[in-house]
Order: C-alpha cells, then structure tokens, then sequence
C-alpha cells in the first residue's frame, strides 16, 4: 500500500512538473534581490493582474506575466511590446528556469495597492526600464488602470483607429491611422490627458475614451464632413458639406462656394500638364485675389504649396504633378476661421486622392456670357492697390521711385512679379532692391547739373499702369532748378503727365538723369495749371544714397555734353531702358 502511495504521489508531481512545463510566460524584468523583484512585481502588478514572480535557476528574481500556452504567450509579447507597455527586450520564457514562486506570496497582497469603493489608489508605474514606466497610471473613479487596458485590448480595429483619428483632430497624433496602439499612440493619449486635466497615464479609461470620441464626433458632424468623388475632374476627396456647396466647373477649377455664411470657400484643381504647366499654375495662382500676396510659397519639381493672408481672408494651396496630371485644391476662410481652417485642411490633406488618367475637359461648364479681363477661369484676378513708375540705379537692378509708390505695401514688385523690398526712404524717394538679381538693359547716369531753364526734357513712365508693357515718354521743358516757394529739393517742370508717372525718370537732352517725377500733392491747397510738375532733382538722389552707404551711379555728364543732344528717338530709347514698372500689393 505504501509503495502504491508513493507511485501515485511521483506520478502526481511527475503530470504537474509537465504541465508546468507546457507553460509559457512573458518575462519582462529580472532582479538580483528578492526584495527589489517584490517591489517591481508590485508596480507591474497594479497595471497587469497576471504579474507572477519567480526565483530563478541563475539565482536571480523574475517578474513575468502568465501563464498563457505558448502561441498565446507569443501575441501577448507582440502586442505588449508593441503598444509600449513592457521593454523591448522582454521575451518568452518556460517554466524549466523556474524554481520557487515569491509573487503572488506572503505579503504580496501590502504591496499591490488597497482596493476603495472607487477603484484603486493612486500608484507608480515600474521606471525607465520598461518603456510603459514613464507614464504614472493614476486611474479615474471606478476603473482601474488594469481595467482600463483590458478594456482597451477588447476594441475593435475600428474603434482603436478612431481614438487615433479623435487625437489627431485633436492635435496630439500625427501617425498612421492603423488600430496599433504602439508608443506613438501612447504619448499621444498621455498628451490628451495632460491638457484635458486627467493623469497622464499613456491608457485611456472608457469615460476619457468616451470623452474624446464623443467630442471628435460632434465636432465633425458640425463641419459635415463627406467623402465625394468627382468624376469630371478625377478627384476623391471628404469635404465640409455644412460649409461649402458644388458650385460650377470651369477648368481648370471646380469650384465650391461658401454656404450659410461659413466664411469658406473650397476649388479642386485639375488639368493636364508637365513641369512647365506646374510652374505656369504656380504663377497662375498668385495672380488671383484669393491668394494674398503675404505668405509662404514652396515650388518643387512635382508639386508646390501656396499659403496667403491679409486682412480680408487666407488661402492655402497644394498641387501636385503625377502622371501627366496636376491635381491639387485651394481651401479659402475668413482669418477669424482659423482653427476650423486647420481641420479642414488636415481633413483634405489626409483624403484627397487623385483617381483614374484624366482630367477636367477644356470644354466643360459655362463660359461667362461677357469675358471679362478681371476674371481667369470664375476667379478675379488680383490687382496691385497702385501702379507707379521707377527707374533702375545701377547694373544690378536698384530702383529709385516715390515714396508714396510703396507706402503701406504688403508686397512690391518690379516689373512683371520681381519682389523687392525698400532699403532707404527718404525727401519722397525710396530705393527697393529686388529679392533676386536682375540685369537691366539700362539704369540712370544722374546729371551733375541741372540743365538751363527752357531745355528738353522727357519723362519715362507708365502713365497707364501695367496696360502696356513698355514706358510711354512725356516731352516738356526744365522750368526751374527750384520749387515754386524757391525750395532747393525741387526742380519745376513744364510738362503733362498722369498718377502712373510719378515715380519715372526725368532725362534732360543729353540722356542723364536730372532727376525723378514727384506725385501731385494731395494736400495742397493751390490748384496749380496744367502742365506743372516737379522732380526730385539728381543732386538729391545722390545725397540719400550716399547716406545710405549705397554707390550711386557713375556719371558720364562731361562725355555726354561733350556729344552734344541726343535725337528724340534716342532719348526715348534710353528711357524706356532704364525705365521699370513698380507695383504695390496687399
């Protein structure tokens, strides 16, 4: 009987060694000490209930999650690491390393912390050591830390990836919107805590999963958001239905306009093109009113992006070339828009989707009854506050003109669209440099001397604006080296010109520059007669450089008088040389 006890006894221990053995954990620490595995285990324990503790054949300490059978205990290690709970080098271990368990033991249940009637106390996660460690679980009423992940695992693909796209639209996620709830997630959600007054524990617990989705899905539904697809112009995109509704087609643009008041107006783009129709669209689209001359542009050899604002409204644009195809969108908002604007933009940013191997149709919509020069394709096209003229300093495209020409200018252009900006203003002359080099066909030789009273003179400017493309030149006389109350910063001129002028050079017979056109002044009193003007004489101009540190330019007054007057159609030539356009923006 005795012998029959013991069998059954060595069978007993022999069946339970081999279950055992047929475990599997996850080991996620090890200790040297038993009391240092205690606290560990404890910290671990509060976030995973499975925590156990076992003393090793090594002779240290393991704090390991389990048992699960092996291929469970290979998921659990995968999605564990992967959501940033465990370290990364937690792995797999068997039984066969394991001797006596000190977790749960005596003791054990001092160190997980007290039960309430709302939940469990406050507690610390493990340290640096495990990834996890960083964030201190400290859980809402009623669900504990534990419970909370639990019931996080329990989610659908579906719901994971919408917690993901609440903290984005939140600001606090900028990832893949792929259901892994991986470190990046994490951060993310302890980031939304932190600013939503909760601890920042890195695990969302259902009343703050519930917070957050709720409120992600409110605020959509005010914006309306729908997914649409646009055959004509092969565009899929989600737009905000509650504020802009389809309006027409005229290519290249579909347009979208502003409803009920939102303050928003949408436009795809879509057409054929290469590299060239790129570059074409991109100086396109800064000719229009809806794209603000201040802000940022970024031209790359497949795409650009346009940002604008001013007072009135702000643009942004973004348009890419693939395939033979550009298609891209504008999205337009009142500056008071701003935030709304922001998920707008992150809402196209992330749905638009080029589709299929065509675009809009040349032919497509109607074309206004009455074309009008003002419009490009149903959009206006926007026109510089005021045109006024200037003239090139030197070979590297200096520019004199008036002071009144770029005064409360967001943006000043010379010629067709080079911007410049002012490096001196001084007496009613202000000098721009252009942002990128230019190589002028001529620039001024400023007279020494002004010329006698009664010569010739010509002025060089756009009396008509940007109407025509060449300087028109205004004939008249020198009047006088001073102005009409004997002034010494004024020559008086006889001669008849327009608003667009002021700005332009005056040449005398020889072709120097004696000096630059004033505008009328509007604060005067004194209705002078037709054909009055005054200039800024060339000794005055030289002055203002000079004390700017900027060289002017070399005179060749002494060669020049020496050939005597040029012809009329000389002076016209060299005039409309030196001659250049200045256009003030806002």
């Amino acid at each position: 009987m005795r012998s029959a006890a013991l069998l059954i006894g060595f069978l007993a221990t022999f069946v339970a060694g081999a279950a055992f053995a047929q475990n599997a954990w996850v080991q996620i620490e090890a200790r040297q000490t038993e009391a240092e595995a205690r606290d560990r285990a404890g910290a671990y324990a509060r976030i995973f209930p499975e925590v156990e503790g076992y003393a090793l054949t090594s002779g240290w300490f393991a704090i390991v999650l389990g048992p699960y059978a092996a291929d469970e205990a290979e998921r659990t290690l995968r999605r564990l690491r992967a959501e940033g709970m465990i370290p990364n080098d937690s792995f797999v271990a068997f039984g066969d390393k394991f001797r006596a368990r000190y977790w749960p033991g005596p003791g054990a249940a001092a160190e997980v912390a007290p039960q309430t009637e709302t939940g469990t106390a406050p507690a610390t996660m493990p340290s640096a050591e495990a990834p996890a460690a960083e964030v201190s679980p400290e859980p809402l009423p009623g669900e504990s830390p534990a419970e909370a992940r639990r019931s996080e695992a329990a989610l659908p693909p579906e719901a994971r990836e919408e917690l993901q796209e609440a903290l984005r639209w939140e600001g606090f996620y900028a990832g893949a919107i792929d259901g892994a709830i991986g470190p990046g997630t994490r951060r993310s959600m302890a980031d939304w805590q932190g600013a939503n007054g909760h601890e920042p524990t890195g695990i969302l617990t259902t009343a703050e999963r519930a917070e957050l989705t709720d409120r992600y899905r409110r605020e959509r539904a005010a914006f309306g958001f729908a997914e649409i697809s646009e055959p004509e112009a092969g565009i899929d995109v989600t737009i905000p239905a509650a504020l802009v509704a389809f309006d027409r087609y005229e290519p290249p643009f579909v347009h979208f306009r502003e409803k009920d008041g939102s303050g928003f107006r949408l436009i795809l783009i879509s057409q054929q093109g290469d590299q060239a129709a790129l570059r074409g669209l991109y100086d396109l689209m800064q000719t229009l009113e809806i794209v603000p001359v201040a802000g940022e542009r970024e031209l790359g050899r497949n795409g650009f992006v346009i940002s604008g604002r001013n007072g009135s409204h702000a643009s942004y644009t973004s348009a890419e070339l693939s395939g033979g195809l550009i298609k891209g969108y504008t999205l337009v908002w009142s500056p008071d828009h701003d935030a709304e604007a922001a998920r707008v933009l992150d809402t196209l940013e992330a749905s638009f989707r080029p589709v299929g191997d065509h675009a809009l149709s040349a032919g497509l919509g109607v074309p206004l009854a009455e074309p009008r020069e003002d419009l490009l394709a149903g959009l206006k096209v926007r026109r510089p506050v005021r045109v006024r003229s200037g003239f090139y300093l030197d070979a590297a495209g200096l520019v004199a003109t008036t002071s009144e020409a770029v005064a409360g200018c967001a943006r000043v252009t010379l010629g067709d669209d080079t911007a410049a900006r002012v490096v001196a203003s001084e007496t009613g002359l202000a000098v721009l440099r252009p942002e990128s080099r230019l190589a002028p066909i001529g620039h001024a030789d400023l007279a020494l001397q002004p010329p006698p009273a009664g010569s010739e003179i010509a002025v060089a400017g756009y009396p008509y604006g940007d109407t025509l493309d060449a300087a028109v030149m205004s004939f008249g006389q020198f009047a006088s080296a001073t102005g009409l109350n004997g002034e010494g910063d004024r020559a008086r001129l006889s001669v008849s010109t327009e608003a667009g002028d002021a700005g332009g050079a005056v040449l005398d017979a020889s072709g120097a520059v004696l000096g630059m056109l004033l505008p009328a002044d509007p604060g005067s009193a004194a209705a002078l007669p037709e054909g009055v003007a005054f200039a800024l004489p060339a000794a005055a101009i030289r002055r203002v450089l000079e004390a700017e540190g900027l060289a002017p330019p070399a005179t060749e007054t002494t060669q020049r008088a020496s050939v005597g007057a040029l012809a009329p159609e000389d002076i016209g030539r060299r005039g409309r040389d030196l001659a250049v356009l200045v256009s003030c923006w806002e």
